[in-house]
């Protein structure tokens, strides 16, 4: 095992631990902006999960899948945001 999977394993654990506690935000959270920005959150810990699996395993492909991931990912944080300032002003 060299130094770069050694740091790489690393990454996946503490990113795996984020997604928990932004999990846990997502459940928990008294309100529904905080529940859309721990899943927002939670889809950018998944881009980066993808992306160190990439570094990984050197397999490119999956590079295109994490960018329309997340390109997905920024027009539903757009998407929520709209309607939230929608249902406040109405």
């Amino acid at each position: 095992m060299t130094f770069f999977t050694i740091i790489l394993t690393i990454c996946i654990v503490l990113i795996g631990l984020s997604t928990v506690l932004a999990l846990i935000r997502f459940f928990i959270g008294p309100t529904l902006a905080d529940r859309l920005s721990a899943l927002d959150l939670i889809a950018a810990y998944l881009i980066a999960m993808m992306v160190v699996y990439i570094l990984f395993t050197d397999k490119l492909i999956f590079f295109d899948v994490a960018l329309v991931f997340s390109l997905v990912a920024f027009w539903g944080a757009l998407s929520f945001a709209y309607y939230l300032i929608n249902r406040i002003s109405k």
